[in-house]
């Protein structure tokens, strides 16, 4: 039996190893990612990009870069349904560059703390900010504040939504999934 010097023993074991290393990264990043679309601190989408790519990097046969551009694109959508859910809720509810500007602020001191203090702190930005910087009505205020919540929760599920497509989209082609599809 004539063996390679160079290649060492069990080198076909050692590569389906590294496929095992590869895939438990990936999925670790993946699963890092569904929960950072919820919970503060956390870049959810970023890391699911971040865990493609890798994959992609690591085993090129796995999918082609097709299904990192489309990774890519829903990424780029749920930061662009991230920064635009806030705002858009706090002006269909009647607040102005100030409610949005404030909630905005208070989501950011609310992240360092709890989910609860997130919310509590993207409505009481926004009303504090209205009452005292707009100057407007205690009920202006309120509704902009909870104009502000409502966008944060449809931003969170747009994220939510765009996370869940792009780890299927990953599964999918990293799994060869596709081929196995009946052609018509």
């Amino acid at each position: 039996m004539h063996r390679n010097f160079l290649q060492p023993r069990g080198f076909a074991s050692c590569l389906v190893g590294v496929d095992y290393l590869v895939w438990s990264l990936t999925a670790s990043l993946l699963l890092i990612g569904l929960i950072g679309c919820i919970v503060p601190l956390l870049p959810g989408t970023t890391f699911i990009l971040i865990g493609a790519v890798l994959h992609k990097l690591l085993l090129p046969d796995s999918m082609g870069w097709s299904v990192v551009a489309w990774v890519s694109a829903l990424w780029f959508l749920s930061i662009v349904a991230d920064f635009i859910g806030v705002m858009i809720g706090a002006k269909l509810f009647g607040g102005g560059k100030w409610g949005m500007t404030g909630a905005t602020g208070g989501a950011f001191v609310g992240m360092f703390f709890s989910l609860p203090a997130l919310l509590l702190g993207t409505f009481l930005g926004a009303v504090v900010a209205e009452k005292y910087g707009a100057k407007r009505t205690d009920r202006e205020s309120l509704k902009a504040g909870v104009g502000a919540t409502v966008g944060f929760f449809i931003s969170t599920a747009a994220r939510l939504f765009c996370a869940v497509a792009m780890i299927a989209l990953i599964i999918a082609a990293a799994t060869d999934w596709f081929s196995a599809m009946p052609t018509p």
